[in-house]
């Protein structure tokens, strides 16, 4: 494959982020092909060079990315004995190491990334992230006049949950009423539950986006595509990933 350079390889094996690796570079602390190099955009072939880094040998292996557009009744596991799982929207050679970052309720669909990559999936579902989430759902029932103002404060629900301040938006009220949700959480069935709070009652659920990463559109119910290098850029912490929401208090 063509170069790499040198610091996003190492970046892409999970030995720290980019900036700490450049400066690990800089100090002396990786070699290629048996020299030291100090210039983290030193390019290098990571299939065929020799690298360590502190004297310990390193394995280039690419990570896989992909955006997956989930339909309604799949469930997010690698496997179920009952109900098709995502994974399963995969050939069977291609499973091995995947797995989805997050999940979607079965009945919910949309965006979902499916990796190999353990460091990127923590980096989007830590607690401490906030990272957010764009959801489009379409609704029975009426929202009470003070729902946006509700969830900008941030809901209890009536079992005691606490959600954090959210946005709500309008986008129709007819011939059903379709709202967006931006939440920087996750809990359970989050979005209908806060919505059923303030009169509406969640027939159908969406997910466009995760940070800064929005579902492709022309992506067909079932269907994944790789992400492109861009894209990744996107989702990680130290190259733009969208972390704490407007509304966060």
């Amino acid at each position: 494959m063509p170069g790499m350079r040198l610091d996003k390889i190492l970046t892409h094996l999970n030995c720290g982020s980019r900036r700490e690796v450049a400066a690990w570079v800089r100090a002396g602390r990786v070699t290629v092909d048996g020299q030291t190099v100090r210039d983290p955009a030193y390019k290098a072939d990571p299939d065929l060079a020799a690298l360590t880094l502190d004297g310990r040998a390193l394995c280039y292996r690419a990570q896989r990315y992909y955006m997956l557009n989930k339909p309604a009744g799949v469930i997010t596991a690698n496997r179920d004995g009952r109900h098709q799982t995502v994974m399963e929207l995969f050939p069977e050679n291609e499973r091995k190491g995947l797995f989805a970052i997050g999940r979607l309720d079965k009945d919910t669909e949309g965006l979902l990334l499916i990796t190999d990559d353990g460091a990127l999936s923590h980096a989007l579902m830590a607690p401490g992230r906030h990272v957010q989430k764009l959801y489009e759902a379409v609704c029975d029932g009426e929202l009470a006049p003070d729902a946006e103002a509700r969830f900008h404060e941030g809901l209890t629900l009536g079992d005691g949950t606490v959600c954090r301040p959210a946005a709500l938006e309008i986008v129709r009220d007819a011939p059903a009423l379709t709202v967006r949700v931006t939440l920087c959480e996750g809990k359970y069935h989050q979005v209908k539950r806060m919505l059923k709070a303030v009169g509406a009652e969640v027939t159908a659920l969406k997910r466009l986006s995760i940070g800064a990463l929005g579902l492709d559109t022309s992506l067909a119910s079932g269907a994944y595509r790789p992400l492109t290098e861009a894209e990744i850029a996107l989702l990680r912490p130290s190259e733009g990933l969208a972390a704490a929401t407007s509304t966060k208090k």
